[in-house]
């Protein structure tokens, strides 16, 4: 009898805290970033990109991301968390964001799977596009899939869509020339 007690004061004490820790991480979270986005060549190009962490259900933590885009043409475009946070020129951004060995030792081998690689930005007539997508393989606090690492990172959006190709013989296939950027930075 007195075992059961015990587990019961045990089991009761570890949910408290469970609880506990659940409210804490809920305090902090959820972090939020955005971007104002610019034109790389084209002046007229103009939007903003949020992204915003929060837990999943499962307490994983994922990514919100929403991008609004005005001045594009219509059509797809390739939408990519890139892995340095600068802007001019649109070029000095790098890469895909994808840390770790796969990303070091070959940026472009891991297309589409990069850390950064998110789907495309739909523009429709009127030259106005968004895009709303949700992704575990970054985040906004600190830590080893980090978009906020020692140089910053930037949202990229391209000429073309992404086609979603495996590295290869394919050029553009990641959507090819870059027309808008924005720097992300954290935001209350």
């Amino acid at each position: 009898m007195k075992s059961v007690e015990r587990l019961t004061s045990v089991l009761a004490f570890t949910a408290m805290a469970l609880g506990f820790v659940s409210a804490t991480a809920q305090a902090e979270l959820p972090l939020k970033a955005k971007a104002s986005i610019t034109g790389c060549i084209d002046p007229t190009i103009a939007g903003l990109a949020v992204l915003t962490e929060r837990p999943s259900e499962e307490g994983v933590k994922i990514v919100d991301v929403t991008v609004v885009v005005q001045g594009l043409p219509p059509g797809k475009h390739a939408v990519h968390i890139h892995e340095v946070g600068i802007c001019t020129p649109c070029g000095a951004a790098g890469g895909h964001f994808d840390p770790g060995p796969a990303g070091l030792s070959n940026p472009d081998g891991n297309h589409p799977f990069h850390a950064g690689d998110l789907i495309n930005l739909e523009v429709k007539s009127n030259s106005a596009g968004n895009m709303h997508t949700t992704t575990s393989r970054v985040s906004l606090s600190a830590g080893p899939l980090s978009v906020f690492d020692l140089d910053g990172s930037a949202i990229i959006i391209h000429a073309n869509e992404d086609r979603y190709c495996p590295n290869g013989p394919e050029a553009g296939c990641a959507g090819g020339a870059r027309q808008a950027c924005g720097v992300l930075q954290l935001s209350k």
